[in-house]
């Protein structure tokens, strides 16, 4: 199953393996012929690239001509490879030799000196020819970037270009003027594959093309259904029951409609041009409708493995039955729209087709798939409507952008076709296609290899203990390493996709952007200049930035961390200083974006740090202390805490400014940062210390002190939640008039057990002590009684 990635993958850049393909077959063929003369066959082959610029071009020769000057390079940079070896025995060869004599000394030899010189030509020689190969790759590289630009501006104009409304006449008048030219242009096409047809008919070429129709027919007709089965039943039989082999079997639907398709479409051409009866017109023709073809056929059992119609248990997207039901039809229409839009695209750039007949077919073409896609939303909508409530799903977040961005590209598609703008009508169509194809393969293989990895790493599965046992890997660890590797893997996935879908026509969305920044010009605020596609940049990268900080923070909280040793403070001081680290990394790439230099901000700069010098200190102070608090660790989140200010209870999370304490009563202490640094606080929880429970027992001074001391000191030993070590003890601490005092001390695991523990030990303690008719010494009674007044009379008489 590991060459099922890479062969889905490479599907999505089918097109651009036909471009390396006619880079290769355009490249000179360097080993065949001498380094000099390989190096004048690629300076004639710039030459006339250049040459060839200076003429208007459309898009397509553009495209050849760039895919010329990039193999260009790529032969020149083989070539400075190649001669470095030679320049290294050259040199290695005259070090052998010595230097040359000095002035005045004995000459050499008559032989050495002819050695010599004939070395010394041939490394200069070498040499030139290094520093020319060089040059070409230089000037190959700039022409390839030049070229680029040049299709850029191509393709801008072509976006901007409008012609009139498809509701006017004049927007009809000229497809109908220039039909006629059109339909001989045609027909000359016609009549020269009728013509290559007939010479593949004749006896050298027919008994091959008959083969090879044979064999195309029978892949079409069971060779589909037999490859499938033999890879489910492969599937089913080496593959553990679970995720990965629902994903296995949705990809191996995916890719057989793909190879039997392809190969029956491969065979085709095959036959018809077995002994090159094609020119090269049509033989090109028939090579991108090859490619087409195994396009659509991509399509079609991508959307096939994904709705899995007649096999819901199969099915990856959380979609019920009725939805998956109602969506069958669109990925045959869809691939039938783009194979059509191909075909047709491709023979009038190869006819010639006039201007008007090719923007009417665009626009055409742009209506039915913008048209199909907004059927597919609507009803995809409208089934989600009439599904159960207890059946449907929450749809993902991702997923409601997805399909917000696709029903306001279809709007966008059509109202650029009413109102004259038909290329960035069919641009977007195209796009839109484009891009959903790409999130349906990258779905399915993120889906495809995260089931793999978690079925390889997994501590409870077959792989998963071998690799424990040949390793010696605790489980967390394993599980740990599973959770970073689907990570890169996910993450890795996206980005590909993401590359893929900004160029997969040789444009990017920078050049959606040439307008707006032409339109509005060099505005300027101070020295920041105010660059529209800088703004949106800039708006893109904070956005995307926000957003995969939150999902890096949430899968370390939630996945990674959890399955690491470290202590859950720990676990939040790293998501916390990785959230501030980010941020500032956010805001650094936001202003880069932006194209902010020290200059523009350094009013910025003297704002602040006058704001600091008169309000702000505590502010700045607070959040220094934050970073002291995160790195230094004196208090973390989950200890138990006791401030001078009467503040006590636990740490429940430290912020940029402040630590929230959660008091015994469930409520919330906000303390400044700064307090926890300058202030004495005393931390109950910090490195893991022992809980202490101490009772004083007082008992009459009659009692037996040495079974006291034995029978508290065995409830102590007994009871589960203490230690052994440090050992419980019981001393007599004190002798007064009427009673002595017992100091009952016991340590247990936390000190948040205290209270427990000793609640505990009082019950069975007091118990005890009855049943051993044991009294406790009780307060000693005071009798106060009031005396009668005196008698006045004898007071008087005194």
């Amino acid at each position: 199953m590991s060459r099922l990635p890479r062969l889905a993958l490479s599907l999505l850049l089918i097109f651009g393996a036909a471009t390396l393909h006619a880079q290769d077959s355009a490249a000179p063929d360097t080993a065949a012929v001498s380094p000099a003369q390989a190096l004048d066959q690629l300076g004639s082959q710039l030459d006339e690239v250049k040459l060839a610029l200076k003429n208007p071009t459309p898009d397509a020769p553009l495209a050849d001509l760039r895919s010329t000057a990039l193999a260009v390079q790529d032969q020149s940079r083989q070539l400075t490879t190649s001669l470095a070896p030679q320049m290294t025995a050259l040199q290695a060869q005259l070090a052998v030799l010595g230097p040359a004599p000095a002035k005045g000394a004995p000459a050499e030899a008559p032989e050495v000196a002819a050695q010599r010189r004939k070395l010394d030509k041939a490394q200069a020689d070498l040499d030139a020819q290094i520093k020319q190969s060089q040059l070409l790759n230089q000037n190959a590289m700039q022409l390839a970037a030049q070229i680029t630009g040049l299709r850029n501006d191509q393709f801008q104009a072509r976006l901007a270009s409008r012609t009139p409304t498809p509701f006017s006449r004049a927007f009809w008048a000229g497809p109908v003027r220039t039909f006629p030219d059109d339909l001989v242009r045609l027909k000359r096409l016609g009549t020269r594959f009728a013509a290559a047809v007939n010479d593949a008919w004749q006896p050298p070429n027919r008994q091959p093309l008959l083969w090879c129709l044979a064999a195309a027919v029978l892949l079409l007709a069971g060779g589909r259904w037999v490859l499938e089965r033999l890879l489910l039943a492969l599937a089913a039989r080496h593959v553990p029951d679970g995720h990965l082999r629902r994903s296995a079997m949705a990809t191996a639907v995916a890719l057989t409609a793909v190879l039997t398709t392809g190969l029956a479409a491969q065979l085709a051409y095959t036959g018809l041009n077995w002994n090159d009866v094609l020119d090269d017109d049509t033989q090109n023709l028939m090579t991108s409708l090859v490619r087409l073809v195994c396009l659509a056929a991509f399509i079609t059992g991508l959307g096939r493995a994904l709705l899995s119609v007649r096999r819901p248990s199969w099915r990856l997207p959380a979609l019920s039955d009725l939805t998956a039901q109602w969506l069958q039809p669109f990925p045959w229409l869809l691939a039938a729209a783009a194979l059509l839009a191909g075909m047709v695209e491709r023979t009038t750039r190869t006819i010639g087709t006039s201007l008007p007949a090719t923007v009417a077919t665009r626009g055409l073409f742009a209506l039915v798939i913008s048209g199909l896609i907004g059927a597919a939303l609507w009803r995809l909508r409208r089934s989600r409507g009439e599904t159960d409530h207890s059946e449907a799903t929450q749809r993902p977040v991702w997923g409601s952008l997805l399909v917000a961005a696709a029903s306001l590209g279809v709007v966008v598609s059509w109202l650029c076709v009413a109102t004259g703008f038909i290329a960035m009508a069919f641009f977007l169509a195209r796009q839109m296609l484009w891009v959903g194809l790409i999130f349906a393969t990258t779905y399915l293989l993120v889906h495809l290899l995260t089931d793999l990895i978690n079925t390889l790493l997994s501590p409870r599965g077959r792989g998963g203990q071998q690799l424990q046992a040949s390793l010696t890997l605790p489980s967390h660890k394993l599980e740990q390493a599973n959770v970073l590797l689907v990570g890169i893997v996910r993450v890795g996935l996206v980005l590909v996709a993401l590359a893929t879908v900004l160029t997969p026509f040789g444009a990017g969305p920078g050049d959606l952007l040439v307008s707006a920044r032409q339109t509005l010009g060099n505005l300027k605020l101070g020295e920041l200049a105010i660059n529209p596609a800088s703004i949106i940049t800039a708006v893109l990268v904070l956005l995307a930035g926000v957003l995969v900080l939150r999902v890096l923070k949430r899968w370390l909280r939630e996945q990674l961390l959890p399955k690491s040793a470290m202590d859950r403070g720990m676990q939040e001081s790293i998501i916390t200083l990785l959230g501030y680290l980010g941020g500032l990394l956010v805001v650094v790439l936001t202003l880069a974006a932006l194209q902010v230099d020290l200059k523009s901000i350094a009013w910025i700069v003297s704002a602040l740090s006058v704001g600091i010098g008169f309000g702000l200190q505590a502010i700045v102070q607070n959040f220094i202390s934050g970073l002291i608090l995160l790195v230094e660790r004196p208090v973390k989140v989950g200890d138990w805490v006791s401030l001078s200010s009467d503040v006590e209870g636990d740490i429940r999370r430290i912020n940029v400014r402040a630590t929230e304490i959660q008091m015994w009563d469930r409520s919330t202490v906000i303390v400044p940062n700064s307090q926890l640094i300058t202030q004495n606080v005393r931390n109950v929880t910090q490195a893991n210390a022992l809980g202490r429970v101490q009772i004083k027992l007082p008992m009459p001074l009659d009692t037996n002190a040495g079974k006291v001391r034995e029978l508290v000191l065995g409830i102590l030993r007994a009871h589960h939640g203490t230690l052994a070590t440090p050992a419980p003890y019981v001393q007599l601490e004190n002798v007064t008039a009427g009673a002595m005092t017992f100091n009952c001390v016991a340590y247990v695991g936390s000190p948040r057990e205290v209270g427990g523990v000793k609640s505990d030990l009082l019950f069975e303690i007091l118990e005890r002590l009855r049943s051993e008719k044991l009294p406790m010494s009780s307060p000693q009674s005071m009798l106060v009684r009031t005396l009668p007044p005196l008698d006045e009379s004898i007071d008087g008489e005194g």
